[in-house]
């Protein structure tokens, strides 16, 4: 019944589904998956191999409190509900395949307890493996542990082993994602020093560890929910400001290589609400197989009340010579046509 509350949010729905068009529209209902249940996958992140998409998202419990015990920000949370996973082939109609990575609620002290936090999931293949790795921001319920979790498949659905946490390269790590560069080098980019420094830090081969090379970018702007992407040979990085579950401006940056160095470029919203990033904030950039310079961006909307309810606005990302925008689009098509 949670679609008939917050009527004034955005999100994605099914409006058509043919041969030729797919589009999608957001227009204030929830999202469903192919069995008509609502999609529970927040702060996500998208997987595509061998033909199929992957997302894996928080699956957030349906109560939402707020730890008074918390007086520096407004720390409202639910119940951690492990790591969802559902799959597409045309990212219109999306399957619950379950939990790629479950809680473990007999055992209080565990990482994966319900009290626990468990943020922003992003999984990466690697092919010299052959293992799924999934990387997450593991939290104590007052968000002070500020540690990286570690998991491993050897299916995209799971389950997923959990290898622990830890503070990578002996700092803070809170939200986070993964790039994995088509050299095969993959990156945990991570908000750390308090949310101050973001550090972007070269994994090693079996992708579960640092391997001791990072760096660390915009020193003292307080940047955090990084999504990285590359094209023609340029990386990119949208960031969001530091608010809480309150929306703010997105900025991007660019560099010339993951361990170069980052410069914030500016804006990227544009269109209706744009210097509140749609009421968002950013979780993933995800490029389109088989479509040229063709990426799509995905937000999450907070409702930080009923977290459990919060939506999703995914939107693709537009190339100028000199600047990248995404603007805002009542509906557009998965054909990449704008409507």
């Amino acid at each position: 019944m949670r679609g008939f509350f917050c009527l004034f949010v955005s999100l994605f729905i099914l409006v058509s589904c043919t041969k030729h068009q797919n589009v999608m529209k957001l227009q204030g209902d929830v999202w469903p998956d192919t069995k008509g249940n609502v999609i529970n996958a927040h702060g996500g992140g998208i997987l595509y191999h061998k033909g199929v998409y992957y997302l894996y998202g928080e699956f957030k419990g349906d109560s939402t409190y707020l730890l008074e015990s918390v007086k520096t920000w407004e720390c409202w949370r639910a119940d951690a509900g492990g790591v969802s996973c559902y799959s597409s082939t045309d990212l219109m109609n999306w399957t619950f395949e379950g939990m790629a990575l479950s809680v473990v609620s007999e055992d209080t002290t565990s990482d994966l307890h319900p009290s626990q936090v468990i943020e922003r999931p992003k999984v990466i293949y690697n092919r010299y493996t052959k293992k799924f790795v999934m990387w997450m921001h593991i939290e104590s319920p007052d968000y002070e542990k500020a540690h990286a979790g570690v998991a491993i498949a050897d299916s995209p659905t799971g389950p997923f082993t959990y290898l622990g946490s830890f503070k990578p390269n002996g700092q803070d790590s809170r939200d986070q994602t993964i790039f994995k560069d088509d050299d095969g080098r993959a990156y945990q980019v991570y908000s750390s020093e308090w949310n101050k420094t973001m550090y972007v830090s070269l994994l090693n081969g079996d992708y579960t560890k640092p391997s001791g090379i990072f760096t660390r970018n915009f020193e003292g702007e307080y940047r955090e929910a990084p999504a990285v992407f590359k094209s023609k040979g340029t990386y990119y990085m949208i960031t969001s400001g530091c608010s809480g579950w309150d929306p703010n401006v997105a900025l991007y940056a660019t560099a010339d290589s993951m361990l170069g160095e980052w410069t914030l470029k500016g804006k990227i919203c544009t269109g209706k609400d744009a210097d509140s990033t749609f009421y968002a904030q950013s979780t993933f950039v995800f490029p389109v197989t088989g479509k040229k310079q063709t990426f799509v961006a995905m937000f999450d909307r907070w409702n930080k009340t009923d977290l459990d309810d919060s939506r999703y606005i995914w939107l693709p990302i537009t190339f100028h010579r000199d600047s990248l925008e995404i603007a805002w689009k009542e509906e557009w098509s998965t054909d990449f046509k704008m409507n």
